[in-house]
């Protein structure tokens, strides 16, 4: 298990530290995920995790697992992991899924998966499901599902080869990172732009501001 302390500004890469929360006027807050990008959106909100403490668990999907669902049970199961090694601590714990119709798609980790993915997005509307769960101190749970619709215009083979030439898609759900060269792919977009980027701000603020809490 690698967390990662927060409470100066962040090395590259990820400095590890052991221990538990440490309590201060205020919960602490821990990020339940890895991923770089969902860090940067709190941080573009004003919110800074005191921990960053991903949970490994498995994240297969069941052969019929609808993508919706999928997301949905895999932010619970981050959060549930994560929360019961910070105890009093705000968690939050996010999954991002991409999907064409009920075809979930992976996260690209080669070249290959970044083509099929691509070819089968391209001039497709798909949806990209974000689940966001989070651990109230007083030991709650609360969780939301959101949509997003993207349509991605016809692309070229020209266009795809130099996107995957380009290495943006490692590691990224349906093999395209909306936040960068991706962008000029977009031929639009209905919902919550930050989903598709990791996480949604403005369910996320309003689930805590909800319950009073505000950083």
């Amino acid at each position: 298990m690698t967390v990662t302390s927060l409470s100066k500004s962040l090395p590259e890469p990820f400095s590890s530290v052991t221990g538990g929360v440490s309590q201060a006027s205020r919960p602490a807050l821990v990020l339940a995920s890895a991923s770089p990008r969902r860090l940067d959106l709190l941080r573009q909100i004003g919110i800074e995790p005191d921990l960053v403490d991903p949970p490994d668990i498995d994240e297969s999907h069941g052969r019929t697992e609808l993508p919706r669902a999928y997301a949905r049970r895999m932010a619970l199961e981050k959060l549930t992991v994560a929360a019961a090694r910070h105890p009093g601590a705000v968690v939050i714990a996010a999954d991002t899924v991409v999907a064409c119709g009920r075809r979930i798609l992976p996260k690209a980790e080669d070249a290959a998966a970044a083509r099929t993915c691509l070819r089968l997005l391209s001039g497709r509307r798909h949806q990209v499901w974000g689940g966001l769960a989070i651990a109230l101190p007083d030991g709650r749970t609360l969780s939301r599902l959101v949509s997003t619709d993207v349509i991605l215009q016809r692309l070229e083979t020209s266009e795809i080869e130099r996107y995957v030439e380009s290495g943006e898609w490692q590691g990224k759900a349906g093999g395209y990172a909306i936040q960068g060269r991706a962008a000029a792919f977009i031929r639009s977009i209905a919902g919550s732009y930050s989903n598709v980027v990791g996480l949604s701000l403005s369910d996320l603020s309003a689930m805590l501001r909800g319950n009073g809490i505000d950083w």
